[in-house]
């Protein structure tokens, strides 16, 4: 849809039904009976997923390219001829029993953008880039944000298609699998700014209810595998001073946790899964196997928790008379996101008339990735009651349709006529 912008010229519009009816469409794949959606990477949901935005992107005549990760690009040529671009993006993977609209309401509010260039007539200055990014999540393959930090070169590609997940496949089979493993390589598209439009997941803006979030950047985060050996012997029998217990001693460990992050008041400490050896009621276990994970929007402080987590890993091996290792599964730094981009975001929402605030992401997204490869910036829309990862995630209408405008109005001005 487009109306005059007063010159005579069609103004794009974003059509908020079709974006709507989208997302709708996205979350019924993977559906299950309890009112969420599974659609880990590279599995069969997620092929339908995207064999249904590749459809929705030919039929806005976009080139769509694939890269060897499975990144889908939906690219719409500007005046120019393709020399520069600005790329819009996020992802359309899920967590387990996921809600509706993390990481699909960016890439489909890009597919908007674009579709409002299309319905106006008008053919940007430079090219505009829609963009998928594979395993986002990071819930089938280690580390998460896989695809955006191999298509900026973060990793090697060979070893981002030879990570397995616990079945032992490889990223690299399963995007043969599922007939996504691209030609394109890293490198083959540079674009000079990245945006991505994504609800919070926290409460912020929902508690003070401001329409628009500014996000300046993303919080560092550190995941570690942790694994206690101890021994196992009759939870009846043994005596307290006696006992080389590996569950008591991951107990300890998230009381520790817990403790530090009140203390820092920045620092969040999570254990997201845990698993007892032998697992038996009756039985001291022998084995304590868990996740942490650490996260601060400050570099120091992140690599202080990290410290502090080492430190008292060795402390209670020698106090519990038990063996504990800690695998590093990913590091990121903070990331800062352009400044300019920022105060763009900020000028469009005011002139909208939207309240908006300036925000740090507590959750990792691709943009953080992309920072490294051009100026990158977030906008926020509001969660209500701050939830996400969970079937009742939820974002009102209004408040998606002001922030895809929102995102209209700063690619207008960013890509000219």
């Amino acid at each position: 849809m487009a109306v005059s912008d007063g010159t005579g010229k069609p103004r794009p519009e974003i059509r908020g039904d079709i974006l709507f009816d989208h997302i709708r469409t996205l979350s019924l794949i993977g559906a299950d009976p309890l009112g969420g959606r599974t659609r880990l990477t590279l599995t069969e949901e997620d092929r339908k997923a995207r064999d249904i935005l590749v459809k929705w992107m030919k039929e806005l005549d976009l080139d769509v390219r694939v890269d060897r990760f499975g990144n889908i690009f939906g690219i719409l040529e500007g005046k120019d001829g393709g020399k520069d671009s600005l790329m819009i993006g996020s992802h359309i993977d899920t967590v387990i029993h996921a809600g509706p609209y993390d990481g699909c309401y960016g890439v489909l509010s890009g597919l908007a953008v674009a579709r409002a260039f299309r319905e106006a007539g008008c053919i940007p200055g430079r090219s505009l880039v829609v963009a998928a990014f594979t395993n986002e999540e990071g819930v089938r393959f280690q580390p998460d944000m896989l695809g955006s930090l191999a298509f900026v070169g973060g990793i090697p590609a060979d070893e981002a298609l030879s990570v397995k997940d616990d079945g032992g496949t490889t990223v690299g089979e399963a995007l043969s699998r599922i007939g996504y493993n691209g030609n394109e390589e890293p490198g083959f598209l540079i674009p000079s700014e990245y945006l991505e439009l994504h609800v919070e997941q926290g409460p912020r803006l929902d508690t003070e209810k401001i329409r628009i979030g500014v996000v300046e950047g993303v919080q560092g985060i550190s995941w570690w595998r942790v694994s206690i050996t101890g021994k196992a012997n009759h939870a009846g029998t043994t005596p307290t001073n006696m006992r080389h217990d590996a569950g008591y001693a991951a107990a300890s460990v998230s009381v520790f946790l817990r403790d530090l992050a009140v203390s820092t008041g920045t620092t969040l400490a999570t254990i997201g899964t845990i698993n007892f050896e032998p697992g038996a009621v009756n039985v001291i276990p022998s084995r304590a196997v868990f996740t942490v994970d650490l996260r601060d929007p400050d570099c120091t402080r992140l690599t202080e928790a990290e410290e502090k987590l080492a430190e008292f890993l060795q402390k209670t091996a020698g106090e519990e008379g038990v063996r504990i290792s800690a695998e590093h599964l990913v590091r990121f730094d903070p990331v800062v996101f352009d400044r300019g981009l920022a105060d763009e975001i900020e000028k469009v929402a005011a002139a909208r008339g939207l309240s908006s605030m300036r925000m740090v992401s507590g959750a990792g997204h691709d943009a953080q990735m992309m920072a490294r490869m051009c100026r990158a910036a977030m906008i926020f829309v509001p969660s209500v009651g701050g939830i996400s990862h969970n079937p009742d995630e939820h974002t009102s209408e209004d408040d998606m349709a002001a922030g895809a405008e929102v995102l209209l109005d700063v690619v207008l001005k960013l890509l000219g006529d």
